[in-house]
């Protein structure tokens, strides 16, 4: 881990994005606290490129509509997450106060990240299933284990479940750091896309790239290649969407 002991600020992502064409991120909470969430904010409004923040907020409090009430008029706030892959409780999806906090995330229009391994897929889809006119990106692709030689069936069939929920939008991003090998390979990738693809279709599967945590396997330029590779085959119009459009729907970006 010893890669990602340093700062990493927007004037090192910049470098990065450009040297790789991208034009525009979101930036997505880390630390569950809200001095993050508005040093993330601050973060964007001094930089246009940083398009949105999804950020962390208290949902569980039996206050949080109070809190959500003082990032009202914070334009780049576009979603909220919590760590639920280090929740050790299999329930707390269905927690009656997580779940009031995520009700609540609908009159500020914000979107909810599920930050979740692939174990957790099963707890997902009826927590997604409380809130059919939520907004959800499922990030990372719900986080299979891949290895050479074996395939995650389990979470095949758990993330086509999931993805007959209209409402639910997936991120394909932070694939490699789930490679148990000791090395990494487009080939090794390519099953899981093609899953992400066939679930989600063109119109609800979105690029990401889970920097810098992904530097634990791959650059940033490594990723950028391996994914413009693998979604090479869509129609011009689908890799538009696949680029941003996607996330510019899923976030409600202007």
């Amino acid at each position: 881990m010893s890669i990602l002991r340093r700062d990493f600020l927007p004037t090192h992502l910049l470098e990065e994005a450009n040297a790789n064409r991208v034009g525009g991120v979101i930036s997505v909470q880390a630390r569950q606290i809200e001095e993050e969430t508005r040093w993330l904010l601050s973060m964007a409004s001094s930089h246009d490129w940083i398009r949105g923040v999804v950020g962390w907020l208290p949902l569980q409090n039996s206050d949080i509509r109070e809190t959500m009430m003082k990032y009202r008029d914070e334009a780049k706030l576009c979603g909220l997450r919590h760590v639920v892959q280090d929740e050790q409780d299999d329930g707390f999806l269905d927690r009656p106060a997580f779940n009031s906090g995520v009700r609540s995330m609908m009159e500020f229009g914000w979107t909810y990240d599920l930050l979740i391994y692939a174990r957790q897929l099963p707890m997902a889809i009826p927590f997604v299933d409380r809130h059919p006119d939520q907004f959800f990106v499922l990030d990372h692709i719900a986080k299979p284990t891949i290895q050479s030689g074996h395939h995650a069936d389990q979470w095949d069939r758990d993330l086509r479940d999931l993805a007959k929920r209209p409402n639910v939008f997936c991120k394909f991003s932070g694939v490699v750091t789930e490679v148990r090998d000791q090395e990494w390979t487009s080939s090794q990738i390519e099953p899981y896309w093609n899953t992400a693809l066939e679930a989600f279709g063109p119109s609800r599967l979105m690029f990401g790239t889970d920097w810098p945590v992904c530097l634990l396997k791959a650059s940033y330029a490594q990723w950028v290649t391996t994914v413009a590779a693998l979604a090479s085959k869509l129609s011009v119009s689908e890799q538009d969407q696949f680029w941003f459009e996607n996330a510019v729907r899923a976030y409600k970006l202007s």
